[in-house]
Formats: C-alpha cells, sequence, structure tokens
C-alpha cells in the first residue's frame, strides 16, 4: 500500500510540473506578432539600454505617430527627444477621414511632453531617417533629436522634435504592408550627470 500512495504521488507531480510550462509560453507567444524585417539606421547613439518590442494589434499598421520631446532649457542638461509613439490603424475600416487608432510605444525618457499626432494622408508609414547629435565629449549630450517617417502614398512626415546633430541615412524601405513595431533604446536618468534619453530606434514591419 506504501508503494501504491508513493507511486501515485509522483505521478501526480509529474503532471502538474509539465503542465505548468506550456500555459507559460501561450502566454508568451499570444502577446507577440509575426514581423516580416526590422528597420535600423546607422546613426544610433549606444548609451542606455533596448526596451521592449511593443507591436500594432494584428490587423492594424502605423499610420501617424507622436513625440515626446524636452524643449532646449539654457544652460541645463537637455535631453531632446525622449520618445516615440506609432498610432496604428486598419485603413480598410477607416471612413471621412476619421482615424480609430490604437498607441503603442517602446521604453520613453523621463523628459519633455508629447507632441501633436502626424498622420499619412494614405498608407502607412514605410521607413524612417533619424536626426542624431554625436558625442559632445565633456559638452551635453542629448544624441537622438529628431525622426522623418516616409508613407507608402509617398508622403514624408517630420517630427516636432528639437535641431542639434544631423540627419543620418534613411533605414530601408519595409518588405511587407508597413511599419507594425517599435522598440528604443533609452539612457535612464544619470542623477547628477549627462541625461541624453532616447538613442536609438528600431521598427519592425509586417505582411
Amino acid at each position: 500500500m506504501h508503494h501504491f500512495f508513493s507511486m501515485m504521488f509522483s505521478l501526480l507531480a509529474i503532471i502538474g510540473h509539465v503542465s505548468s510550462r506550456p500555459a507559460e509560453g501561450r502566454s508568451e507567444r499570444s502577446i507577440d506578432r509575426y514581423y516580416r524585417s526590422e528597420l535600423t539606421v546607422s546613426n544610433g547613439m549606444s548609451w542606455g539600454s533596448w526596451g521592449f518590442r511593443s507591436m500594432c494589434p494584428s490587423g492594424t499598421y502605423a499610420a501617424g505617430f507622436s513625440l515626446k520631446v524636452e524643449r532646449p532649457i539654457g544652460r541645463g542638461d537637455d535631453t531632446a527627444l525622449n520618445g516615440i509613439r506609432l498610432h496604428c490603424v486598419d485603413r480598410s475600416k477607416e471612413s471621412s477621414g476619421v482615424h480609430d487608432y490604437t498607441s503603442i510605444e517602446s521604453d520613453v525618457g523621463n523628459w519633455g511632453d508629447w507632441t501633436d499626432i502626424k498622420w499619412c494622408h494614405s498608407g502607412h508609414l514605410t521607413s524612417f531617417q533619424l536626426r542624431v547629435e554625436s558625442s559632445q565629449g565633456k559638452g551635453d549630450d542629448t544624441a537622438a533629436n529628431n525622426i522623418r517617417f516616409t508613407c507608402s502614398g509617398g508622403e514624408v512626415l517630420e517630427g516636432d522634435g528639437t535641431d542639434w546633430g544631423n540627419w543620418g541615412n534613411w533605414s530601408p524601405n519595409c518588405m511587407g504592408k508597413g511599419i507594425c513595431g517599435i522598440k528604443t533604446r533609452v539612457e535612464g536618468s544619470q542623477g547628477r550627470g549627462d541625461d541624453t534619453a532616447l538613442n536609438d530606434v528600431r521598427m519592425f514591419c509586417c505582411d
């Protein structure tokens, strides 16, 4: 009898161990979305760390964006661009130019305010260009300052960022229907050190 109970206890323990693992895996996979290509630029800075990848809901694509920007503060510590927010739509369900959208973002810096949304008149965002200030040595670093996007209809949208630094090369164009996700590289608060906030960004494209 003792042998029987030992066998039953071992069997229950094995079943419990096996059944607990797939549920966790399903949960992790269910919040992601398949993407076809990843867009990068070569002029991003390397302070901070990459945040999480954030994706538009299935069937929607980014057709607009807004920025979190700290305006120049004079002799203080400027951070310039702090965040990028994508606004995802299903164009097939739009009517009379009204946008029913979902907003997504990756990591965001602590400073600044969100700008108004800039929308593609038609289509979706398909490539981007980043304005970045290179290292200032002992001066005040700001890293990323602004961003531009192209729309699949041919339009170019420029964000309401700041003017330090230079525009780099454009990213490749999307493989697929349009941009559907974002991941940002952000440096957290440095206390009394030199804050830069957003340094770099990657975009993801879906069919």
